[in-house]
């Protein structure tokens, strides 16, 4: 088993961002046009992000990213990811998202349309962020480190494993490589 390296679990980052771009443009038009877009879109936004981190890494091995660079996510001994590793190294992100699309709900909730339809995109930014409990600001700086935890830790250990790989049981493994060592 080769495991991926930190550079190709990287550019595998950057390609789910790049496949989640329309959704991220949903995001920006409806959310800039419609006071009450946060609310309608909590629900599907959640379960969007299950079917994508979730699912697609329990039926397939992995997200778009990962499977177009050619790598797979298996548990250590190499096997197929199970269901419950999928949810695991998922659930900190779930629980850090959920809670920052609460807190915006709960702002755009203490406006009205005029006064937010009224602000420029930042201006609406800044307005929720300020409406927001006061919890949001925390959740937001403790999802940043973890996200940057998770890329730092890949960096400093042989398998190039995250946090969340070590909390699901899981590695990233290089599939062309183990594709030629079976056709062998």
């Amino acid at each position: 088993m080769e495991y991926a390296g930190f550079w190709r679990r990287l550019g595998a980052y950057l390609v789910d961002l790049v496949c989640l771009l329309p959704l991220i443009g949903i995001n920006y038009y409806f959310g800039s046009h419609f006071r009450l877009f946060y609310l309608y879109w909590f629900l599907p936004e959640l379960i969007i992000g299950v079917w994508f981190s979730v699912y697609l890494v329990y039926k397939y091995g992995g997200t778009p990213g990962k499977l177009l660079l050619k790598t797979r996510i298996a548990m250590v001994d190499g096997s197929p990811v199970t269901a419950k590793a999928a949810i695991v190294r998922h659930s900190v992100l779930f629980i850090f998202s959920t809670l920052s699309s609460i807190a915006v709900v709960y702002a755009c909730l203490q406006l009205s349309d005029a006064e937010y339809l009224s602000l420029t995109y930042m201006q609406q930014a800044e307005k929720l962020e300020e409406l927001a409990p006061s919890w949001y600001g925390i959740n937001i700086i403790l999802m940043n480190i973890w996200v940057w935890g998770e890329f730092f830790t890949m960096l400093f250990n042989k398998k190039r494993r995250a946090v969340h790989d070590f909390l699901a049981g899981t590695v990233v493994i290089n599939t062309e490589v183990n594709n030629t060592a079976v056709s062998n």
